[in-house]
């Protein structure tokens, strides 16, 4: 049976903060996610690729070079693929309006759903206090964060040996550290009256790795959150259901209703021999009903 033929197939799907190119992005826990679902629309919400890391050193193994083969032959097979930047990959901010082997690249996107809502899709940084007016600290804190990543695989391997589950010391942090749940909620709050400036019913964005659905004073918030530790996904039903897919728990549940064992989450991705470049073409995708970019 091909992957294909076990695909949930969905109107939209809504992803974000993969980060390949770097050590800790879960590429391997991304393809999964790709096989298991199809959607008539993709938008790839901001930090897709890392420019910030791979302009320190070439990080590119073939898990990475595949989660990108994997997204252009939807594409082929008529996905819509929307991409809008953020922070990490703003290098393509300077081709906005273009469309590059039928994958759309917008700053923000305005997507109505089955149900008729108006969601905005923006990756978020632009609301960013810190990225706006103290760009170097932004950089300072992506390099604690990658240490706190590293700290994670050494905390998890112990873990493992216990025989205990996986436990992220960073999402720990966010929650536990009032100046970063006091960021996170200022952050909501500028999106959703963003959404509201815009006219929108909601918003989707990614940026602070921090996955939610919720209602914020009348608006839908919905942030993707991200590929490096929560490995999660907005998924949009045919019927205009929106839903918060944590892949990690999804995947055992699935692994339980088939009668097979659960996969453990892999290691982060190590040095490995360069993948092969990947090759543009691709044919002109069908538009779906009810979105449009925004340039």
């Amino acid at each position: 049976m091909t992957d294909d033929d076990q695909a949930i197939r969905v109107r939209t799907l809504f992803l974000s903060d993969f980060h390949l190119g770097t050590r800790d992005c879960q590429a391997d826990l991304l393809l999964g996610f790709l096989r298991r679902y199809d959607a008539d629309v993709i938008y790839l919400v901001g930090d897709i690729i890392d420019g910030w890391k791979l302009r320190g050193g070439w990080f590119w193994p073939q898990s990475h070079n595949d989660v990108v083969q994997k997204l252009l032959r939807k594409v082929r097979k008529g996905t819509r693929l929307i991409y809008v930047p953020g922070n990490h990959d703003e290098f393509l901010r300077d081709y906005i309006g273009a469309h590059f082997g039928g994958i759309e690249v917008c700053e923000r996107a305005l997507h109505e759903t089955a149900a008729g809502e108006r969601l905005l899709v923006i990756h978020g940084d632009q609301f960013d206090v810190v990225m706006k007016h103290a760009r170097w600290l932004a950089h300072l804190g992506d390099w604690a964060y990658s240490l706190a990543l590293l700290s994670n695989t050494y905390v998890n391997g112990i873990r493992r040996r216990l025989g205990l589950t996986y436990w992220s010391l960073s999402a720990w942090a966010k929650l536990k550290v009032k100046n970063a749940v006091n960021f996170i909620s200022k952050f909501e709050e500028f999106l959703v009256e963003e959404a509201r400036n815009q006219g929108a019913t909601g918003v989707v964005c990614g940026h602070i790795h921090h996955a939610a659905q919720r209602e914020i004073d009348g608006v839908r918030y919905l942030n993707c959150g991200d590929w490096v530790e929560s490995c999660t996904a907005i998924v949009e039903h045919y019927d205009g259901r929106l839903e918060l897919v944590r892949w990690v728990e999804a995947m055992a549940a699935l692994a339980a209703q088939e009668g097979e064992p659960a996969q453990p989450l892999p290691e982060p991705a190590r040095p490995a021999r360069l993948a092969r470049r990947t090759d543009g073409g691709a044919a002109a995708p069908v538009a779906a009903p009810g979105s449009r970019a925004v340039a």
